[in-house]
C-alpha cells in the first residue's frame, strides 16, 4: 500500500487524451489524464463513468444539456448515455471506471486506447 500524490502523477503526463492508470479499486481503475480540446461523441454500453476535475474547467456535452464542471467537482455519466468531453483550456481529470472501460466506448478510431500505461 502506498499513497498517491495527484500533483506528482499529473506532472508525469505529457500528452492530452492519453489516460494513465494511477490505482485499482476492486474492479475499477483510477485513471488520470490531461485533456484539451474536444474528444468524440461516444457512450459506454456496460459501464458508468466518473469524471472528477482536479484542475481547470470541463464541459461534458450531453444530447439535451451541457454540464459545466470546475475544480473539485465531479459528474457520473450512466452507462448508455452519449457524451462529449470538451476542455477549452488544459484540464486535469481523474476518472473512476470499471477495468473493462475503453476510452472511446462504442467508437473505435485513432484515439482508442485498448491498453493503458501505469504511472
Amino acid at each position: 500500500m502506498k499513497k498517491v500524490n495527484l500533483k506528482e502523477k499529473m506532472g508525469l503526463i505529457k500528452e492530452h487524451w492519453s489516460p494513465k492508470i494511477a490505482g485499482e479499486l476492486n474492479d475499477s481503475y483510477i485513471k488520470l489524464a490531461k485533456i484539451k480540446g474536444e474528444f468524440i461523441w461516444h457512450h459506454h454500453d456496460q459501464e458508468d463513468e466518473l469524471f472528477f476535475v482536479v484542475k481547470g474547467k470541463l464541459i461534458i456535452r450531453l444530447k439535451n444539456q451541457d454540464v459545466h464542471l470546475k475544480e473539485g467537482e465531479f459528474f457520473i455519466i450512466p452507462k448508455g448515455v452519449e457524451h462529449l468531453p470538451v476542455a477549452e483550456e488544459e484540464v486535469e481529470i481523474m476518472m473512476i471506471e470499471p477495468k473493462t472501460t475503453v476510452n472511446t466506448g462504442d467508437v473505435k478510431n485513432d484515439k482508442t486506447m485498448e491498453e493503458l500505461d501505469w504511472i
